[in-house]
């Protein structure tokens, strides 16, 4: 059974390795990041097997621009020697070679800034190792003109493995239902566990009801994390020692409700070891309410399923669909102008709500908008998330000056966001009440289409004009169609962790083909859990990265 250990650099929840002190204090410090420890299962492993825990490693690029130079990434072998093997995981990166005493990554592409992958190692047991032995996992880099600050990664033979129950919960909802949320999870491990912390994911649409003193809350809103957006955190802690063979249930009560908002929702929700994971650079804010949270013990009959010791048991997520709706109005823009001046424009539209939209599972883009320039204007300057097509809709290689764009919008559209795009024209030719249009939807190969769920399909279309005789025109009125009742979102059929390739647009948001090197996760996952660490001894941690758009190159 393979296991897999990935890392949650959005929340600042990985271990990072010491900085070194750069060689030119000018060069920017790149800082490589890894798991703090992990656990292998003795060998020969369940079912007498090996059985593989997989470490992945990664590299932040700070800079906020792509370094375009080679790089290369070492790990020292040396200390696993008679206490781990090693081999080179399904996705080991950049030109990876393995040899009895180093893997060695050689980077030809640059590194995308954010965070991005490096390499997978396939750790197990070696043969006559002893549970409890601990060894360093040293991960280097160079390149030139920057500094890698390294990661280390602790090795122990055995630890706990703390087990997540799957709750059976309704996944149709209406807006405002409450549902409780029962938490169950048990230690199939060689070692216990002092001190656990519960994780609960939950998008903006799905909610606790209750506030507790040991559960701290958190918004995701991490600078340049757009994945995060959407989701908060909260954390409850424990003190109590969770020992192998233990089950161990909430004594209390937690409820999650669907507020008026919500349509397509997730809720994540795990357990890992107190204290194994790093300070977090996300402010959480704990109640005051004197009441705590508490665990008690349950039958062992009761535990949960883990024979083949997955530590993907330590965390489940759920999708919610709610039965609601999202009204995308485009905005009407009325321009005044003399022949020779550049006028500005912010075209788009907004979202009347009551629910607001996200794509978290594909990443895809909630919607486009198609902008028809009016005539006698020039485009001079066009947003970053806009391409250039001709009044065909076919794609355009200039950017500028084309007579119609299709914009992408992002992810996650707020229940009462404004989405605009500023363009600047300049008025080549004065006409009079020169007549464009803004149109938002889903993408559709003449432009756009109305979603679904939109219950107002005549308000999509709005118009653009330059010297018209009003200076504030109405939207234009569309053939009048009856609109859809509230519906509930088809759950995404894309699972965590796997990537679902966007739509035309989405990704970079310009439809164009990303460039960089490593892939970069930075700007994505999306959300992310950590989960609860499987065999992970004390200090040691488990990390999923969940939800990411990758928008380097690997």
């Amino acid at each position: 059974m393979r296991k897999r250990i990935s890392l949650l650099a959005a929340a600042g929840l990985v271990a990072v390795g010491l900085a070194t002190t750069p060689a030119n204090a000018a060069d920017p410090v790149f800082t490589l990041t890894s798991p703090a420890e992990i656990g292998l299962r003795p060998h020969p492993g369940d079912g007498g097997g090996p059985q593989k825990t997989t470490v992945d490693f990664r590299v932040g690029n700070p800079t906020g621009s792509e370094f375009e130079h080679p790089s290369t990434f070492t790990v020292d072998l040396s200390p696993l020697k008679g206490v781990a093997d090693v081999a080179l995981g399904e996705n080991s990166g950049h030109r990876c070679t393995l040899t009895a005493a180093a893997v060695t990554c050689e980077n030809v592409w640059g590194i995308s800034t954010g965070e991005n992958w490096v390499a997978a190692l396939d750790l197990t047991a070696a043969k006559g190792s002893k549970p409890g032995t601990v060894v360093d996992l040293t991960m280097t880099g160079a390149a030139q003109g920057i500094t890698i600050a390294p990661t280390t990664t602790k090795v122990r033979i055995g630890g706990p493995d703390l087990v997540m129950e799957e709750a059976a919960l309704k996944t149709k909802l209406v807006p405002g239902e409450r549902q409780p949320l029962p938490v169950v999870f048990g230690n199939t491990g060689t070692e216990s566990v002092k001190g656990v912390a519960l994780e609960l994911d939950t998008t903006h649409g799905m909610g606790l009801v209750e506030q507790y003193d040991n559960c701290a809350t958190s918004e995701k809103d991490t600078t340049g994390k757009p994945w995060n957006k959407g989701w908060s955190m909260t954390v409850c802690t424990f003190d109590n020692e969770i020992k192998p063979g233990e089950v161990w249930e909430i004594a209390g009560v937690l409820t999650l409700e669907a507020a008026p908002h919500a349509f397509m929702e997730g809720l994540i929700y795990g357990v890992h070891e107190a204290g194994s994971q790093p300070k977090s650079t996300q402010k959480l804010s704990a109640p005051r309410t004197g009441r705590k949270l508490g665990l008690t013990t349950r039958a062992a009959k009761a535990a949960p399923r883990a024979a083949d010791l997955d530590p993907w048991n330590n965390r489940h997520d759920i999708d919610f669909s709610v039965k609601n709706t999202a009204d995308l109005v485009a905005d009407a823009t009325s321009l005044k102008g003399k022949a020779g001046e550049t006028v500005r424009a912010e075209l788009g539209f907004r979202n009347e709500g009551p629910a607001w939209i996200a794509e978290f599972r594909s990443g895809e883009d909630v919607a486009r908008v198609d902008i028809v320039i009016p005539a006698g204007a020039k485009v001079t300057k066009v947003p970053e998330h806009c391409d250039a097509v001709t009044a065909d809709g076919d794609p355009r290689e200039e950017r500028l000056g084309a007579p119609r764009y299709f914009c992408g919008t992002p992810h996650v559209i707020g229940e009462k966001q404004v989405v605009g795009f500023p363009f600047e024209l300049k008025i080549e030719t004065f006409v009079a009440s020169a007549t464009g249009s803004v149109s938002v939807g889903q993408w559709a190969d003449e432009g756009t289409t109305p979603h679904a769920w939109d219950p107002n399909r005549a308000d999509n279309r709005a118009v653009f004009v330059i010297n018209g005789k009003d200076a504030t025109p109405t939207p234009t009125a569309a053939p009048t169609t009856a609109g859809p009742t509230p519906t509930a979102p088809a759950s995404p059929a894309a699972t965590p962790g796997t990537s679902t390739t966007p739509s035309p647009g989405s990704g970079t948001g310009n439809g164009r083909t990303p460039h960089g090197g490593l892939a970069e996760t930075g700007s994505a996952p999306g959300p992310l859990l950590v989960a609860g660490a499987a065999l992970v001894a004390a200090g040691g941690a488990v990390f999923l990265a969940l939800r990411r758009r990758a928008t380097g190159r690997a």
